[in-house]
Order: structure tokens, then C-alpha cells, then sequence
């Protein structure tokens, strides 16, 4: 099965930006398509902000070159929507093999790429490790931010809002935003979060828009702006209560999650923040935080989704990527990216479809700092509220 998709895609491309409807070079001969990958490079555009998650991508790498005769190249990005302008502009200028293969992605710049038909696909619900994934338990494999994926990325590790701390200076963590603002205002400047447009903080201020809004059935909807200011209006009024009492009484804010976990860990913060529930852990496993340390979520829940891998549309070597998002779905894979003392990144796998040696992957020793009772998992909004909700907090609260 030779797929013929680039002299499609150089009629395709253009002001349009038709979606690739050929179904040469996608999964259904699977045996074709990893002897077509044989060989071809992939240029995997993703963050590079973490050691210990380079180090994943290094070893996976390794793997895929071994078995597959694969090389993956991991191209080192700060931001994803760095990725969306450039792929935008070489499908623009009509570039058949651009410089991503595949991009580690989620939420609006997901949805950016897919309204643009950026994306190569639909892709994900062909490989072959999909099988194992838990649509129905985890619904935000399915579901991006609001917006079906329609097979157009397919899921690599769950996140969901979590809280940590010194359970020895903290006896009862709170477990909602109204209880977070008494445990302020009893513990004045030992709380903060950080500033949007840091996703961590963003997040905070989504999970303050969740619990505060009258009406949830709006928040998967497009966020209208003639009715932005008046279903927020909650969310301001809990953010004024609660900045007085925050690290410089709310009138500075950290920069960044590690800037907060660095705080934390010197004492001058009692609680931080992550989108990883097993970070806590990960950072007792690593000697960083004390074995005192607890991990919460909110008793009603906090946001969770799932992050994903993307093919973009004009990718030269599509047969290899998707070998590799199903090497990266493999529960060998997603049982080493799980492991707190690898990265600690939890599983879109339904651990009840592996075999009992499957299950093995998951197996780990240490849980200390892990979350013990865990919430449920809260639907993000919709996308489009995320520039409104960051440009609202700026305008009030950024200096």
C-alpha cells in the first residue's frame, strides 16, 4: 500500500485548506503501513520543559528505532501555538513536507488546527492499540476542550487539577474555592497561583469559573462576549475575596508552576499546584518534597482532560507517525510514562483490557504524596472562553 496523498495534498492546499480524504496512508493495512514507515524521520514537535519527560521521548526514540526502524527526532518547543502559526504558514505557502510530523497537543490548539484543517486524519481510532483505550471511564479521550477529535489526534496521558502540600503544616486541606478562601485568610500570604496566561494559572481561574458559575450548561458552549461579563461576575467576585489574603496580598503573582513548587519547597508557600496528579508523588520519589507531603482535588471535582499527538496535514512521513502515536499508546509505553520515578503521567488506558503481564507495566512501588481520594474529573470549558477568561483576570488583575 504505497499512499499517493502528496499529489492530492498539492491540489488541496491553498486558501481552503481542504482535509485530506484519501484513506491511503492511514491504518487499515497495518502490516503496509510500519513497512512504509521503515526508514522515514519524524519530527516530534513537543515541550521541552521537563527533564524527566525529555528523557521519556529519548527513550522512546530509542525503541522506535530498534523495532520500527523509526527516527524520531524530538524538536524542543516552548509553546504549542508557536507549532499551529507555522504549520498554518507552510500549508499556506503550499509546503507538501513541512517541518512537524507530529505535535504534542490539546485544547485550543487543537481546535485551532482542526477549524483550519491542519490536521491529517481521521487517524486515531484505526491504530491498533487504540483497543485499549478507556473511552467510556475517561471521556476526554474523545473529547478535546469541548470539541470532538473526530480522530484527528489521538490521546497520550490523562491531567486533572490537583492541590499538594506539608501534610504536617496542613491538617485539613480545603476542598473547594469558598474553603480555599477561609484557609487564606487564615494562613495570609502562604497561598498563591500563577498569573495567566500560564496554562497552571489559567486552569486555577477556569476551576474558580466552574464552581462559581450559576449555570454550567453554558461552559461547553462558545463563549459569547456579550454575555462573558455577566456569567463571570461570580468568578471576579470569589477571585476579590481571596486575592487580598494571597502571597504580596494578590498584587504580584508567580510567573510559572515551577516557580510556585520552588516556593513551596522553601517554605514560604504552604500548598502548590499541578495538572499531573501524580507530580507530588513524583517529586517525593525524587527527594524534592518531604514524605509528609499530601496531595488533594476538590470533593466535587476538579478540571481534567487528556493531551493528545496530532499529525499535521503536511507532514512528509504520515505512515511513521502514526506508528509511533501507537507505540505511544502501547501499554508498554503508557505503563513506563506512569511510572512516578520516569515521569508520573497518568494512563488513558482502561487497565481491565490488558492481559495480567500488560498489567505489569503499571506496577510501582512508591505512592507517597499521591492523591487518596480522588474527585471526580470536570469537563473543561470550551475553548473559546480561555483568551476572554485571560484577558478579563489581565485587565483586573495583571500588573
Amino acid at each position: 500500500m504505497k499512499f499517493l496523498r502528496r499529489d492530492f495534498l498539492k491540489a488541496a492546499l491553498g486558501a481552503t485548506f481542504l482535509p485530506l480524504i484519501s484513506r491511503t496512508g492511514f491504518a487499515g493495512d497495518w502490516a503496509a503501513l510500519e513497512a512504509e514507515a521503515r526508514g522515514q524521520t519524524v519530527y516530534f514537535n513537543a515541550w521541552a520543559g521537563s527533564e524527566p519527560i525529555n528523557a521519556y521521548i529519548s527513550w522512546a526514540a530509542e525503541l522506535l528505532k530498534v523495532r520500527f526502524g523509526i527516527i524520531l527526532e524530538h524538536v524542543k518547543i516552548a509553546d504549542t501555538a508557536e507549532v499551529v502559526r507555522r504549520v498554518h504558514d507552510e500549508v499556506k505557502a503550499g509546503k507538501t513536507e513541512g517541518s512537524a510530523d507530529l505535535v504534542w497537543i490539546n485544547g485550543e490548539n487543537f481546535r485551532a488546527m482542526k477549524a483550519e484543517k491542519l490536521l491529517f486524519g481521521p487517524f486515531a481510532g484505526e491504530l491498533p492499540n487504540f483497543k485499549y483505550v478507556d473511552t467510556e471511564g475517561k471521556p476526554t479521550t474523545l473529547v478535546d476542550f469541548a470539541e470532538a477529535t473526530d480522530g484527528l489526534e489521538s490521546p497520550w496521558g490523562m491531567a486533572q487539577l490537583t492541590f499538594f502540600g506539608d501534610g504536617a503544616k496542613i491538617s485539613s486541606p480545603p476542598k473547594s474555592m469558598d474553603e480555599l478562601v477561609e484557609f487564606a485568610k487564615a494562613n495570609p500570604g502562604r497561598v498563591t497561583y500563577p498569573a495567566p496566561p500560564d496554562f497552571h494559572g489559567t486552569t486555577f481561574v477556569k476551576q474558580a469559573l466552574i464552581e462559581s458559575i450559576t449555570d454550567r450548561s453554558f461552559l461547553p458552549l462558545p463563549a459569547e462576549r456579550e454575555e462573558f461579563a455577566r456569567l463571570t461576575a461570580p468568578l471576579f467576585d470569589l477571585l476579590d475575596r481571596l486575592h487580598p489574603h494571597l502571597w504580596r496580598e494578590g498584587k504580584q503573582f508567580p510567573q510559572s508552576q515551577a516557580q510556585l513548587k520552588q516556593m513551596l519547597a522553601d517554605g514560604e508557600l504552604l500548598m502548590a499546584l499541578t495538572f499531573n496528579p501524580n507530580e507530588p508523588a513524583n517529586l517525593v520519589a525524587s527527594g524534592e518534597l518531604p514524605r509528609s507531603t499530601v496531595a488533594w482535588q476538590h470533593r466535587a471535582g476538579t478540571i481534567g482532560n487528556t493531551h493528545f499527538v496530532a499529525i499535521p496535514v503536511n507532514s512528509g512521513a504520515t505512515a511513521a507517525a502514526q506508528v509511533v502515536a501507537n507505540f505511544l499508546l502501547s501499554p508498554e509505553a503508557q505503563g513506563r510514562k506512569a511510572d512516578l520515578k520516569i515521569w508520573g503521567d497518568p494512563t488513558v488506558l482502561a487497565l481491565n483490557k490488558l492481559s495480567d503481564e500488560e498489567v505489569k507495566f503499571f506496577e510501582t512501588a512508591d505512592v507517597t504524596g499521591s492523591v487518596k481520594e480522588p474527585a471526580p474529573a470536570l469537563p473543561e470549558p470550551h475553548g473559546s472562553w480561555v483568551p476572554l477568561i485571560e484577558k478579563a483576570w489581565l485587565e483586573s488583575y495583571g500588573t
